[in-house]
């Protein structure tokens, strides 16, 4: 069976999408194809990276793109991971479908935090909610 082109799509490209990649190219590299992109670039936020790096999981190869970086690539789903996205999701051509499973937006989240480990902390809140449905990828999509 031939892996799933799964595209994860946020915003900025820069936490919840990153994080999913890298969840998914962990987690289920043998028969999901991952690949993250945003409506706009942001980069790769340092926290993200963080909290990942500390469940074993290296995304510091990903960078933060747009989805016209994959113009070329005919995906079998686009799945949403943030609410922007989902109501901007650009069009994709072919058999594309869109599910949207979001999660709140990490940088957000972080008004109020007085110390640098109350922010790592919503990171990694949001990273294992993430890592919690990449889990069950592909037969959440499927159904």
């Amino acid at each position: 069976m031939d892996k799933l082109k799964v595209l994860f799509l946020c915003t900025g490209n820069s936490c919840r999408s990153q994080m999913a990649e890298g969840w998914a190219r962990h987690l289920k590299s043998d028969v999901v194809d991952a690949y993250s992109a945003g409506i706009e670039a942001h980069g790769l936020n340092a926290y993200a990276v963080k909290v990942m790096a500390e469940a074993g999981v290296d995304i510091t190869t990903q960078k933060s793109q747009t989805t016209a970086e994959y113009a070329d690539v005919e995906f079998d789903y686009v799945l949403t991971v943030c609410g922007h996205a989902n109501e901007n999701c650009p069009f994709f051509p072919g058999k594309a479908k869109i599910v949207h499973q979001g999660f709140e937006d990490p940088p957000r989240l972080l008004e109020g935090c007085k110390t640098e480990e109350e922010k790592l902390n919503v990171f990694r809140k949001i990273r294992d909610q993430i890592r919690d449905y990449v889990q069950t990828l592909p037969d959440a999509l499927i159904k």
